[in-house]
């Protein structure tokens, strides 16, 4: 097992990081060569720095958006950004999650959530999912489960915020699986279960 442990969520984020791009450039080639838009320009391409650009305006859209929001000068990720992409982390890992998790599968989805509580870049953040989480234990014991679990845990915050909660019921229409060639965005676990 590694020493880091963070290594099974870097894994995962690479996983669902790559199959994201394979996706995104099956769908550009797959743009390129319909018959109906032969003749025509494509709407956004991807250059050798793997920055999605098109014809409306190359250099504005190569700057990354925080810069584009906030004049000239970078600035550090604001929390409401962070909490959005950490949701949607969240939400594409349940996603993926087997609806038959192997118990390693289930210890790491436990530990991911024990560890986003304690080292969260915003403390007052990870204070208050680790609260959750004491009243909310994790469920992890299939997809539905977990998936159910994190909407519901994700509507805690939610509430706590002052937002508008998001329907359950509706979660894998709005969180459906990742299409990706062979499975390749499958979550990979092993039937080995050091420290059980």
């Amino acid at each position: 097992m590694s020493d880091n442990p963070l290594q099974p969520l870097f894994l995962t984020f690479q996983k669902v990081s790559n199959c994201i791009q394979t996706h995104f450039s099956s769908f550009i080639s797959q743009s390129n060569h319909h018959p109906s838009l032969a003749n025509k320009k494509p709407l956004f391409s991807i250059s050798s720095s793997n920055i999605i650009t098109s014809d409306i305006d190359t250099a504005l859209i190569q700057q990354p958006k925080y810069i584009l929001n906030k004049g000239t000068s970078a600035a550090p990720v604001t929390k409401e950004e962070l909490g959005r992409a950490t949701w949607t982390f969240l939400h594409t890992l349940a996603a993926q999650y087997p609806e038959n998790p192997t118990r390693q599968q289930k210890k790491d989805v436990k530990q991911l959530m024990a560890i986003l509580s304690r080292m969260y870049p915003c403390k007052e953040c990870a204070d208050h999912f680790r609260e959750v989480l004491r009243v909310n234990p994790v469920q992890a014991g299939s997809h539905t489960e977990f998936s159910q679990w994190l909407c519901h845990v994700h509507n805690v915050v939610n509430r706590s915020l002052g937002k508008l909660v998001f329907p359950c019921e509706r979660v894998d229409a709005r969180w459906g699986k990742l299409e990706c060639e062979q499975r390749a965005c499958d979550l990979q676990g092993t039937a080995s279960n050091f420290g059980d």
